[in-house]
């Protein structure tokens, strides 16, 4: 009676490291995973609190003042730390808003380790009206003269020319009439109920042989 040969030692210790590398594998690919649905959601969240920045300023209903300032704000349960950039444009009355977003607890300086920055326009510039109000039925441009802008008409029709074929010629052509279109005649109305029939229209007569008069 033989015994069955079992897997030695060096045979098990490989099957475990392959094993092993490969849980190792797939535990990284998870890790990723989840770290990214978790960094793409706080950036979502960053920039909804910096939408809610610039919109409270918009509605304040006073000009923000140009300048760096921070302060720090709760939302969706945690904390967030906010820099506003505030900046001039060419444009007088305009003001430029830059809100940087990172959470509380990310370390950083002024310019790295924010997750978003988002920009916004806030001013009072007014445009200074000309005075000029279009005329919508008439296809004028503002500034330019309406000759040859005005729409046309339709010009006279033609005649036919007189000048005859032959010795005989053709004679001149007729004009069309001028009277409109008929007006559409009513549906007729049925006879009352005791009304007598029509009276048939009398038979007609018989030929005559013109041979049998001879």
């Amino acid at each position: 009676m033989s015994r069955g040969r079992g897997f030695t030692l060096i045979e098990v210790l490989v099957a475990l490291a392959i094993v092993t590398i490969g849980m190792a594998a797939v535990l990284s690919a998870l890790t990723s995973s989840a770290n990214t649905t978790a960094y793409m959601r706080d950036k979502t969240f960053a920039q909804w609190v910096a939408l809610n920045q610039i919109a409270m300023l918009r509605l304040s209903g006073q000009m923000t003042p140009t300048g760096n300032s921070d302060g720090t704000t709760d939302f969706a349960g945690r904390s967030w730390r906010w820099r506003r950039e505030v900046t001039a444009l060419q444009v007088p009355g305009l003001v430029r808003i830059d809100v940087k977003v990172r959470p509380a607890e990310i370390k950083g300086d002024d310019d790295t380790g924010w997750f978003t920055t988002v920009s916004g326009i806030q001013g009072d510039a007014v445009g200074v009206p000309n005075g000029y109000l279009p005329d919508w039925g008439v296809q004028t441009l503002p500034g330019l003269s309406p000759t040859g802008q005005n729409p046309g008409k339709l010009g006279a029709p033609g005649t036919i020319g007189s000048g005859g074929i032959g010795s005989g010629g053709i004679g001149a052509p007729g004009t069309l009439g001028s009277g409109g279109i008929g007006v559409q005649g009513g549906l007729g109305t049925s006879p009352p109920p005791n009304a007598p029939p029509p009276t048939p229209p009398p038979p007609p007569e018989p030929p005559t042989d013109p041979d049998s008069s001879q």
